[in-house]
């Protein structure tokens, strides 16, 4: 009985270990969304400024 116990135990284990490994990428993959997502919007608010005329972020500067 002690065989399969283990057989079940390491089952977990790897169970486990590639739900942390799933996780990781999901986050790495999330990091390189948010840092897409900031350029994107950095981009964004300069073409607006210079667009409007205005300082819209409030850096003192236009664009």
């Amino acid at each position: 009985m002690g065989f399969f116990w283990d057989l079940i135990q390491q089952s977990k284990i790897n169970e486990q270990s590639d739900k942390a490994n799933n996780l990781e990428e999901r986050v790495l993959i999330l990091e390189k969304e948010l840092q897409n997502t900031k350029i994107l919007l950095r981009k964004t608010l300069v073409t607006l400024e210079k667009h409007l005329g205005k300082d819209i972020d409030g850096d003192g500067k236009l664009g």
